[in-house]
């Protein structure tokens, strides 16, 4: 009899049902998915300019002033994607019809200022930002270069103006709206994406 009341203990240990809120404890306790991606802060302006060193180096009148942050998994298809989507973001009123939202940076025959910014990828450890993720200076250089030469073609080179890469910069804007949007070219590669928007 000793027995048997031990197998059954033993049966009744093995047969505990998991529930639903276990299986849900075990899914929130997984840690949050990394962001992987190139990233822009999107500014529409009135006007913009750098200065290094006292002197401006360039600078725009009315159009977008884009903050690019590169991530050290960045490749040419995310540069791609931040490419087309700059250009191509209905970030302005159409002055014809009174639509507000309804063209893009091209259709205003505008310019754009490109400014390397890898604090955007910047991570906070206690109180001190931490830039580990982003792409180091050394292979970030040519491919910042890539994606301005990117957006030359895709648009006209002479609306192109970008700072200097590495360099203490001071930049001025006057946000038009205020007008602030951020891009990620987050994997998967925006698969949803693929047709743009009319």
């Amino acid at each position: 009899m000793q027995c048997l009341s031990g197998l059954a203990s033993f049966a009744t240990i093995r047969t505990k049902p998991t529930t639903l809120a276990n299986r849900n404890s075990n899914r929130s306790a997984k840690k949050p998915k990394l962001i992987r991606a190139m990233r822009a802060v999107v500014q529409r302006v009135a006007s913009a300019s750098v200065e290094v060193e006292g002197r401006i180096v360039s600078e725009i009148g009315p159009g977008l002033l884009v903050l690019v942050g590169l991530h050290e998994s960045d490749s040419d298809s995310d540069a791609d994607y931040i490419c087309r989507k700059v250009l191509n973001m209905r970030l302005f009123p159409n002055e014809s019809t009174g639509k507000g939202w309804d063209h893009n940076v091209m259709q205003r025959n505008y310019e754009i200022l490109l400014v390397s910014q890898f604090t955007l990828y910047g991570i906070l450890k206690g109180n001190k930002p931490d830039f580990h993720v982003a792409m180091p200076p050394q292979t970030a250089k040519p491919f910042y270069a890539s994606v301005v030469e990117r957006f030359q073609k895709s648009y006209k080179p002479d609306a192109i103006k970008d700072g200097v890469f590495g360099a203490m910069m001071k930049v001025n804007l006057v946000n038009d709206g205020p007008v602030t949007m951020q891009l990620d070219s987050q994997s998967p590669k925006n698969t949803n994406d693929a047709v743009e928007e009319s």
